[in-house]
């Protein structure tokens, strides 16, 4: 098994139908321009709320990426 060694970097994804949906886009998005991206660690869960009810999500999220 090899030695890896990786770097972190931190994300907000958002969406209005779910946390889930939240961090695919967060990890998509990253992942144009961040090569071998191979873990995601969610640290918040935030959200908006509009007459009483859920409107947005957001989720923070750090995501780990091996170095070449």
């Amino acid at each position: 098994m090899s030695d890896h060694v990786y770097k972190t970097v931190e994300l907000t994804g958002s969406s209005p139908v779910g946390i889930e949906e939240a961090v695919q886009t967060a990890i998509e998005k990253a992942a144009q321009t961040v090569r071998n991206i191979r873990w995601f660690q969610v640290t918040e869960v935030r959200g908006h709320v509009a007459d009483g009810k859920v409107a947005h999500w957001q989720v923070s999220l750090k995501a780990g990426f091996t170095l070449e």
